[in-house]
């Protein structure tokens, strides 16, 4: 699998709802900043997924302008947008910002060992 092609499997696994599904993609030692807060293992990383999903129904997750600032055979970073778009307390609500994902080769396969999102202001 190419880095693309990885980078497209892990939207899909996070739009699935399935935790089992994301962490396939992610390392064991992976370290996530989103906005405010920074997860330092697979356990708390799979508890804020979780949350969310469960915050906002039926989330669906996109990404667009993506960047790869490095492409080599055993790491790659990549610069995007993302929008997501679901329900909180029944009514339709979305957002965007920006994310930087930086994934290595562990055992031959894509691992995603950092992803940091700020929303836009």
């Amino acid at each position: 699998m190419n880095i693309s092609e990885f980078l497209e499997g892990y939207i899909r696994a996070t739009n699935s709802h399935d935790f089992s599904n994301v962490a396939s993609f992610v390392a064991t030692d992976a370290i996530y900043w989103f906005t405010k807060n920074e997860y330092k293992n697979i356990e708390s990383i799979q508890a804020y997924f979780e949350n969310t999903w469960n915050l906002i129904k039926d989330e669906v997750y996109s990404i667009s302008d993506v960047e790869w600032i490095v492409n080599e055979e055993h790491s790659a970073v990549c610069l995007y947008t993302y929008h997501w778009e679901g329900y909180y307390e029944g009514k339709l609500v979305s957002g965007k910002g920006k994310a930087t994902n930086v994934m290595k080769k562990v055992n031959n396969e894509w691992k995603l060992i950092h992803e940091h999102l700020s929303p836009l202001t």
